[in-house]
């Protein structure tokens, strides 16, 4: 498993959040979106030329500004 920030995941690909490099505001928007520390999301589609990435955290689909997505630090398995 590799250690990357949720920016660098290709589309279609399944990670687990394990930590934020952000202030305690930016954790509890993610808290509520439902983007947990421990929770797998997958990602639907990346962000193209600085837009917003678009994830699946359980059945919630959620877009995430570029800015707030390279704060979110996931594990990626590689097979």
């Amino acid at each position: 498993m590799s250690r990357c920030r949720l920016t660098e995941v290709d589309n279609g690909k399944k990670c687990r959040v394990i930590d934020y490099e952000s202030g305690r505001g930016m954790v509890n928007k993610l808290t509520s979106l439902g983007i947990r520390l421990g929770k797998e999301i997958f990602i639907v589609n990346g962000s193209f030329m600085g837009g917003p990435l678009t994830v699946l955290a359980g059945s919630t689909r959620i877009a995430i500004g570029r800015n707030m997505a390279t704060k979110i630090i996931v594990e990626v398995d590689n097979q």
